[in-house]
């Protein structure tokens, strides 16, 4: 989880977001990724010791070659998420979203997971101890609106009833989880940037 605005900084740069895409395992050097990325040697060498500074990438082993020494770098981490809360009061924020069942209100759910997800993470990597979670994801195809409504009813029925028992507010020693159940269209048809191109993807034109 990357929350500090410097980091962020570096990875929304295209150059920076470049190299780091590029160093998977075992790792490169300044001179290897130069000539696989068609950069200059120099440029490339300035922006892994800053992405070095900022924790994003680390050292691994330095190997002679001929008069120099070339440092073998790679990223810290397979992936990045940048913490929403960066963007502070303007971020999206559950509470001010207003109509829950508008897309803003399901986008700044999604944003409140991924910064309480971050801190949760944190939290157990100092501990050592592992972060206990559970996903559902998967895909239905509605027949009609009504189908999707009634699906909807039927879903919150099943969670209230579940919750309900296994709910125990004064169990000794319990964990309390946050759970959100949501849908939204899946992107299935590439989008249509020129008129001509064809339909919007949209509900009432998706295809396969």
């Amino acid at each position: 989880m990357v929350s500090d605005a410097s980091r962020a900084g570096a990875l929304l740069d295209p150059v920076r977001l470049r190299l780091v895409e590029s160093l998977d395992d075992p790792g490169d050097s300044a001179a290897g990724l130069a000539r696989r990325l068609g950069l200059p040697r120099q440029k490339v060498n300035y922006h892994l010791r800053e992405l070095e500074k900022l924790g994003l990438v680390e050292l691994i082993d330095e190997r002679r070659k001929g008069n120099c020494i070339e440092r073998i770098v790679r990223r810290r981490a397979s992936t990045y998420i940048v913490d929403p809360a960066l963007l502070g009061r303007v971020g999206a924020d559950p509470a001010r979203a207003g109509d829950r069942f508008s897309a803003t209100f399901l986008a700044s759910v999604g944003a409140r997971i991924v910064r309480e997800l971050g801190e949760l993470l944190r939290r157990s990597e100092r501990a050592g101890k592992k972060l206990s979670t559970l996903t559902l994801d998967g895909e239905i195809r509605f027949a009609s609106q009504q189908d999707q409504s009634e699906f909807g009813e039927e879903l919150a029925q099943l969670v209230a009833q579940l919750a309900s028992k296994y709910h125990n507010e004064s169990a000794p020693g319990g964990r309390t989880f946050r759970v959100i159940a949501c849908a939204y269209q899946a992107i299935t048809t590439p989008e249509h940037t020129h008129p001509g191109d064809g339909p919007p993807d949209t509900p009432e034109h998706d295809h396969d």
